[in-house]
């Protein structure tokens, strides 16, 4: 299973990629566990500076905006 984060404050955009991610790994039945992350130190720690920020398996993937869909596929079937 993948562990994915989506690191940020709670704004509408972090919302929107964590439903975002959600969403297109259960229509594509891929088994994941999506993770939000709040708390700044923990944020800070990944060396994120624009959120919301995807982490898959521990590595930062993106960061600064909601991401594509393709790009989700992408990480779920990486």
């Amino acid at each position: 299973m993948k562990e994915i984060k989506v690191l940020g404050t709670g704004c509408v955009k972090c919302k929107k990629t964590v439903e975002a991610i959600s969403k297109i790994a259960n229509e594509l039945n891929i088994d994941v566990q999506v993770i939000k992350e709040t708390e700044p130190e923990i944020i800070m720690g990944y060396g994120v500076m624009n959120t919301p920020a995807v982490i898959v398996d521990e590595i930062n993937v993106h960061s600064g905006s909601i991401p594509h869909r393709e790009a989700i596929e992408a990480w779920l079937r990486g």
